[in-house]
């Protein structure tokens, strides 16, 4: 599983040109699902979120996660993080899991981030979602379970 995590002060889906959830101050999480995965990898992949460092401080130093600042969270699937670009100029998905796998998953790591006590908004599976951000600081991390 992999999560491109981006500290942001607003972030939305939108699907038909209709809002459908949006956070404030917080993470915007793109989940991205291959073949091996499964609902212990998820449950590991919101524990890493939900504890990464990534808040300023007191002293202005990325020391506080989103669960010691509150932080909401807004959790969308992103099959194309498992786009390889190794040959040619078209990606290939093959590394990605097929919907009917991934979209329990990347609820997996939404609900788990629920339990954790943090507001979670949700994209729509595989919708044509636009996604808007404004990326906080830029921050911006790639992680790995």
């Amino acid at each position: 599983m992999r999560a491109l995590v981006q500290r942001v002060s607003r972030a939305s889906v939108a699907v038909d040109g209709e809002v459908v959830s949006s956070v404030g101050p917080g993470l915007c999480v793109l989940v991205g699902v291959t073949h091996s995965d499964d609902e212990e990898v998820a449950k590991r992949m919101a524990d890493k979120v939900w504890h990464l460092r990534v808040f300023a401080d007191a002293e202005g130093t990325m020391n506080l996660s989103a669960a010691d600042v509150g932080a909401e969270i807004l959790v969308v699937s992103q099959f194309t993080l498992y786009g390889d670009t190794r040959r040619g100029r078209r990606p290939s998905w093959v590394a990605a899991a097929r919907p009917e796998q991934a979209e329990p998953l990347v609820d997996a790591v939404a609900a788990r981030l629920e339990e954790l006590g943090t507001p979670v908004a949700k994209g729509r599976f595989g919708a044509q979602m636009e996604v808007a951000l404004v990326n906080d600081g830029p921050v911006t991390l790639m992680l790995e379970c």
